[in-house]
C-alpha cells in the first residue's frame, strides 16, 4: 500500500531544535507529541542520550496520557540503535528507506501521518558513518519530506554536541526552533522549491568536510537535475569547486550541475579551469 503524498509544502516539516537544558527539552517534546496525538498521527521518539522511560515520564508530567497512547499503538519510544544506527552504523540510504517504510506502516494502521523526534547526540561519537550525517540532513528534504506525510524534529543538545557541529547541522534545515544557532563559516541547506543546495558564506580549506557532504548530497540526489544557488557565497576555492564538479560528473546520466547566480569568483575559476565546465552549467546572472 503506497503512502499518500506529503501534505503541503515540506519546508516546515523538517525542523532543527537546539536546546541546552532539560526544561527546554521537555517543552519541545511535549508540544510536538501533544499536537501529533491530537491530529491522529503516529508519534515516534528516537532516544539516544535520554532513557526512554524518562521521555514517557516527561509526557505524563505534562498531562499527556502517554501510557494510553503507547497501548493503542499511537506512540512509540525507541532508541537510535534501532533506527539511525541499526546495523553496522549510520547509512543515509537505509534511513531514507526506513522513513518510507515507517510512513507506509502508519498509514496501514489508520494514522493520518507520522511525526518523529530524533535525538542527534550520537553525531558526536565515533560511530561508523557519522561523517555522512550532514549529507543525510541535506538529502531528506527532497527525498523524504517532499514525498511523505511526515513531520520530524531533529533534537540537538548543546551539552552533548560541539557548537560548531550544531550550527552546521542546524543550518541544514529550512526551519528552526529553540536556541539561536550561529551562522557557520559555510552554511549548506536544501533549496526549498527544487532539488539542489544553497551555499552561503565561505568555502575553503577549513570547510572541506562540509563541502564533501554537499558533494555527496549532489552525487546521490535522485533528481534528473540538481542546482546550486551560490548567490550569497563570498568565497569558493578551486579545490571546493573541483569537489562539487566531481560529484556532478559522477551522477548517473552525467547531467551537469546547474549553478544559478554564480558570483564572479566562481566564474573566474571556471575560466581558469575549463575542464570543470563539462560538469558545471552556469545559468542566470
Amino acid at each position: 500500500m503506497a503512502a499518500p503524498p506529503g501534505p503541503g509544502p515540506a519546508r516546515g516539516r523538517h525542523t532543527s531544535v537546539v536546546y541546552s537544558d532539560d526544561r527546554a527539552w521537555a517543552h519541545h517534546l511535549c508540544a510536538f507529541v501533544r499536537d501529533g496525538l491530537e491530529r491522529g498521527e503516529r508519534v515516534e521518539y528516537f532516544a539516544d542520550a535520554t532513557d526512554p522511560e524518562r521521555v514517557l515520564s516527561a509526557l505524563s508530567d505534562a498531562g499527556i496520557d502517554a501510557a494510553s497512547a503507547v497501548a493503542r499503538g499511537q506512540l512509540a519510544v525507541m532508541t537510535a540503535a534501532r533506527t539511525y544506527l541499526h546495523g553496522t552504523g549510520f547509512d543515509p540510504d537505509a534511513m531514507v528507506g526506513l522513513w518510507h517504510e515507517a510512513v507506509e506502516a502508519a498509514s496501514v494502521r489508520g494514522h493520518r501521518g507520522l511525526r518523529a523526534i530524533g535525538e542527534m547526540s550520537w553525531g558526536a561519537r565515533d560511530v561508523a558513518g557519522v561523517d555522512r550525517l550532514l549529507e543525510y540532513e541535506l538529502r531528506v528534504h527532497h527525498e523524504v519530506f517532499d514525498r511523505l506525510p511526515l513531520t520530524a524534529w531533529c533534537f540537538y543538545d548543546r551539552r552533548l554536541l560541539p557548537d560548531a557541529c550544531v550550527d552546521v547541522l542546524a543550518g541544514a534545515h529550512l526551519t528552526h526552533r529553540g536556541d539561536a544557532a550561529a551562522r557557520p563559516v559555510l552554511r549548506v541547506a536544501p533549496l526549498a522549491d527544487r532539488p539542489g543546495l544553497l551555499l552561503s558564506g565561505s568555502a575553503g580549506h577549513d570547510t572541506r568536510a562540509v563541502v564533501a557532504a554537499a558533494a555527496a548530497a549532489v552525487r546521490n540526489a535522485p533528481a534528473d537535475r540538481v542546482e546550486l544557488d551560490l548567490s550569497t557565497l563570498r568565497h569558493l576555492d578551486a579545490a571546493s569547486l573541483a569537489t562539487l564538479a566531481g560529484a556532478a560528473a559522477g551522477r548517473a546520466g552525467g547531467t551537469p550541475l546547474r549553478v544559478r547566480q554564480a558570483p564572479p569568483p566562481v566564474r573566474r575559476l571556471l575560466e581558469l579551469f575549463p575542464e570543470l565546465g563539462s560538469a558545471v552549467e552556469v545559468v542566470g546572472r
